[in-house]
């Protein structure tokens, strides 16, 4: 932090923020960040709700399966997803012949790379609020007659709001900070594919000013993010 803040072009900081090519990347990486957000929502607090409350055989296997790209270094969840979903790939290689679709080294490719990377941190915010709840709301709901999914909606979502609302930060900030799974999928193309890490990455070999422009605003927003989060981490813990 001190080495980013002393050697910052605060002279010309205004011009380089605002400038075509860092505005470019800060665009794309906050739209792609938000969509890979979104997608998390829909997946991982269903998958959430599954791994707390479910009685599924071998819970234990998919919630390890779940939080393996906690510990997956980015570049091999890259390659894992090229395989995957590349025109030559597991499920890629359909999805071209039968829809057209290719991902890689698309926008949709970075969305999909960032969602992948970032889920686990959403899912275990929510499991863990999930079996913090008490049960005895939704199961007085039940029996006055509420179904589960007006059960969910009315009773269990707004108890686990915060932690929801925790995860869904979390996730959104390491979709914004995604690196090594997005350069390794979906590639590094300015304008298409080039969110803000890899933008710092091309301007430390052209333009180190604008790279430190670039490191500067993740700065901030994973400052603000800890700072936002951290009474709800130690509401969670005491």
């Amino acid at each position: 932090m001190v080495g980013l803040l002393v050697r910052a072009p605060w002279s010309t900081l205004a011009g380089q923020l605002f400038s075509a090519s860092v505005g470019q990347a800060l665009t794309l990486s906050l739209v792609c960040a938000s969509l890979a957000t979104v997608l998390c929502l829909l997946l991982g607090v269903p998958l959430a709700w599954l791994l707390a409350r479910g009685e599924l055989p071998g819970r234990g296997v998919l919630r390890a399966l779940v939080t393996v790209p906690l510990v997956l270094p980015p570049v091999v969840g890259g390659v894992a997803l090229l395989l995957v979903l590349g025109r030559r790939g597991l499920i890629g290689q359909y999805l071209h012949e039968w829809f057209g679709i290719s991902l890689p080294f698309t926008t949709t490719g970075v969305v999909v790379a960032e969602a992948f990377v970032a889920m686990p941190f959403l899912v275990i915010a929510v499991e863990g609020a999930l079996r913090a709840a008490d049960p005895r709301f939704e199961e007085a709901a039940a029996t006055l007659g509420a179904s589960r999914w007006l059960t969910f909606r009315r009773v269990t979502l707004p108890s686990i709001a915060p932690g929801v609302v925790a995860g869904t930060v979390l996730c959104w900030a390491r979709a914004l900070g995604e690196f090594g799974a997005t350069i390794t999928f979906a590639g590094n193309f300015p304008g298409k594919t080039t969110t803000m890490p890899l933008a710092v990455y091309l301007a430390l070999e052209t333009d180190p000013g604008a790279a430190i422009v670039l490191s500067l605003v993740l700065l901030v927003v994973s400052v603000v993010v800890l700072v936002s989060l951290r009474d709800r981490w130690i509401s969670g813990i005491t």
